[in-house]
């Protein structure tokens, strides 16, 4: 949503030492990186700018690239965008409902972190109070608990949507990156990275 800053580099920076230590160790390192191209953020941009979601953030994109190019970081094996695995994370959503962890709320669908005990455990994030670097959605939507988090958001006039088994929407931001790194990656994986604001709900 917008070109990358010091603080960006520098955990771009970290996972190309990561990367490039695991393989000289020996390790066969397939590095999955996504590029968030629907989110709040891009969708105010795209909007204010009166382009298309993609139009918008393909500026971004491309400026990214160059800059760890000129850092000489280098490329993971995938940069899927979100806009490219709606249907892998419809897929999700309807998985965890079947198994009893979302409700729905005014069209969007939230994940109810009091059905799974461990939730915070991989982490170390404690449920108890506030969360820093918790992405909080706006009062619109009704949630249970402040603590859950959504998964899929209802379609707001003006905004980008998908049509899906789950309602017009859109995905939710930490959805996104679950979708994507399961299909890429298996179901499980050995290490996340990024930013503060990924410890939780991720």
């Amino acid at each position: 949503y917008d070109f990358v800053h010091i603080g960006n580099l520098r955990t771009f920076l970290f996972e190309d030492v990561l990367r490039r230590t695991s393989s000289l160790l020996g390790l066969r390192v397939t590095q999955v990186m996504n590029l968030t191209d629907v989110d709040d953020k891009t969708i105010r941009g795209a909007s204010r700018e009166g382009l298309s979601l993609r139009a918008y953030t393909d500026r971004y994109a491309e400026a990214f690239f160059a800059d760890i190019d000129t850092l000489r970081v280098q490329r993971a094996e995938h940069y899927p965008r979100a806009t490219d695995y709606v249907p892998q994370m419809v897929a999700l959503v309807q998985r965890l409902e079947a198994r009893g962890h979302t409700y729905r709320s005014e069209g969007s669908v939230y994940f109810r972190i009091a059905t799974f005990p461990a939730y915070g455990r991989l982490s170390g994030v404690s449920l108890a109070g506030n969360i820093a670097g918790a992405r909080v959605d706006s009062a619109e939507y009704e949630k249970e608990d402040a603590r859950d988090f959504v998964l899929w958001k209802a379609a707001k006039e003006g905004e980008p949507f998908w049509e899906s088994e789950l309602g017009r929407g859109r995905p939710g931001w930490h959805l996104e990156c679950s979708a994507m790194s399961m299909e890429l990656l298996g179901e499980t994986f050995d290490i996340h990275t990024g930013g503060v604001d990924n410890a939780f709900p991720h």
